[in-house]
């Protein structure tokens, strides 16, 4: 039998280094909070931010962004001064917070921010108040509006408006609360007293309330008047227009409404006994005209055309241009047909067509291909090819195209709505047509070119016909005439509030799961939880 093995040595253990140990400890915190600060620096510098929403409630539209990101704004030396004087219990006060934060962040930092609030910051709100003249009436204090002052001056403006108390501030826009927000009146139906006789008793007045948010397109239209000073004023021809301007909701109070978000006047005028054009005219618009032109008025409208950077919108009655207007058109590429766009589906004539926007001119980019149902009675458009037109630099381009099915009557007045071959004109038929004159591709005279937009439909300005994506085309279609292209494509979506009808027994029930049921269900899983830890 062996003897155990003896055991080996051990060596003597090492005194515990205290002050190695904790110097080590020390260095790793401080390693920790370096990388800590410098994850949060780098991500609060470079970073991207994602809008999650479904609709994309919080990102600009194309035309907003692409107006920020262009020379309008990015070429400026001072920046456009932004205060928010809002109070923070106020509707949508978040939302447009973060739409102006967006505003900043995509304009480059040319868009500065300073936010108030006139209930915290009493002092503030008065300073603001001063400044920019801001008072209720009949006193001297903040007006009790919420509001948002867009201050597009220089510096050297600025100087001027603090010495002469009587300088005008034409970049200065003040946007209210009110027109960002559209309201509603409830209508309270009378109710029946079966006390009084079942005789209808009034239960008190509609109670207003916000049903929609356009912040985007007020505050873009602020922002371009605040930059411009003035707006660009284009001329309606009043004296040769019918068009209906008295009734609440008439084409022509569409047509001021989109035009102005634009800061675009529309300005009616009278062409008869006018040798000239305005000098200020940044486009002249002919909208359903009802009487022909005379010689002398032609001439004028042959002088204004020949001009560097005219403009014309011709916004014809379907099947009813005047001969001078009709010949004015022609000799310019585009000539407006006598029909009517139709189609039959079971039987029935369909006059609401289908189009589709093309890729004629680069400002509906953002519209091509896209489909929509131009409402009304509609003509189309005829667009010459020939030689002499490039010889005068002449280029007349479609812009909305009828689908396929749909023809061109002549004879629709008659009642025979069938195709005919011989006298309708197949489909596609064009729509809307855009001319210009001058050299658009050679960026020396590019900016003296004229242009021009013609359409043979006024009922889709219609408030209860009228389109989204027509008001983008109507809106870039200016913009493009007016020389600013960078404000053409698609426009902002105003935000809508829907009402839930819900029953009594409807709303009795969601108050018990809210209040009973959802509580005791959350009660019973933790005293599960707290039997099963006991056990």
């Amino acid at each position: 039998m062996s003897e155990p093995l003896p055991d080996p040595p051990r060596k003597p253990a090492r005194a515990l280094n205290r002050w190695r140990v904790g110097s080590l400890s020390v260095i790793q915190i401080v390693l920790f909070i370096l990388i800590v600060l410098a994850a949060n620096y780098l991500s609060s510098q470079y970073y991207t931010r994602r809008d999650l929403t479904g609709t994309e409630d919080y990102t600009l539209s194309p035309a907003t962004m692409r107006y920020l990101q262009g020379d309008a704004v990015k070429n400026r030396k001072d920046p456009i001064r932004w205060i928010i004087a809002y109070r923070k219990s106020a509707d949508f006060y978040e939302r447009i917070r973060v739409l102006a934060d967006e505003y900043a962040r995509v304009s480059g930092g040319k868009i500065q921010l300073r936010v108030i609030d006139p209930v915290r910051n009493p002092d503030d709100a008065e300073e603001l108040a001063t400044t920019y003249k801001i008072f209720d009436p009949g006193n001297r204090q903040l007006s009790r509006k919420d509001l948002i002052v867009i201050d597009a001056r220089t510096k050297e403006e600025i100087a001027a408006a603090a010495t002469d108390a009587n300088a005008t501030a034409n970049h200065v826009r003040i946007v209210t609360s009110e027109a960002m927000i559209t309201y509603t009146v409830d209508q309270t139906k009378p109710r029946q007293d079966k006390q009084a006789g079942d005789k209808p008793t009034d239960t008190g007045r509609g109670q207003r309330r916000p049903s929609g948010f356009q912040g985007e397109d007020v505050l873009t239209a602020g922002t371009v008047a605040a930059i411009e000073g003035v707006p660009r004023k284009v001329y309606f021809l009043a004296d040769k227009s019918r068009i209906d301007a008295q009734q609440e909701r008439s084409p022509w109070k569409t047509l001021v409404g989109t035009l102005a978000l634009q800061n675009i006047l529309l300005e009616p005028i009278t062409l008869s006994g006018k040798d000239e054009i305005p000098a200020d005219a940044a486009a002249v618009a002919v909208v359903a005209p009802k009487y022909d032109f005379s010689a002398e008025e032609m001439a004028v409208m042959e002088r204004y055309w020949q001009r560097p950077r005219s403009a014309f919108l011709f916004l014809l009655s379907p099947g009813d241009t005047p001969p001078r207007i009709r010949g004015f058109l022609r000799a310019n590429g585009v000539t407006p047909r006598r029909d009517h766009v139709i189609t039959m589906k079971g039987g029935q004539t369909v006059s609401s067509v289908q189009a589709t926007f093309a890729l004629g001119i680069d400002f509906t980019r953002d519209l091509a291909g896209q489909s929509t149902t131009l409402e009304g009675q509609s003509s189309s458009l005829e667009i010459d090819t020939r030689d002499d037109l490039g010889s005068k630099a002449i280029l007349p381009l479609p812009l909305l195209q009828a689908d396929p099915e749909f023809w061109g009557e002549t004879k629709y007045a008659l009642g025979r709505n069938s195709f005919d071959e011989r006298e309708d004109k197949s489909g596609p038929l064009i729509l809307a047509a855009g001319v210009t004159r001058g050299t658009e591709n050679d960026d020396r005279f590019a900016a003296d070119s004229s242009r021009m937009m013609i359409m043979a439909n006024t009922d889709f300005l219609d408030p209860d016909r009228l389109h989204e994506e027509q008001i983008d085309f109507l809106a870039s279609s200016m913009n493009w005439m007016v020389g600013r292209e960078s404000l053409a494509g698609i426009g902002s979506r105003s935000l809508r509030t829907f009402k839930l009808p819900l029953l009594n027994s409807q709303v009795s029930f969601i108050n018990r799961v809210n209040l009973f049921f959802l509580p005791a269900f959350i009660l019973l899983i933790a005293g599960f939880v707290w039997s099963s830890r006991r056990a």
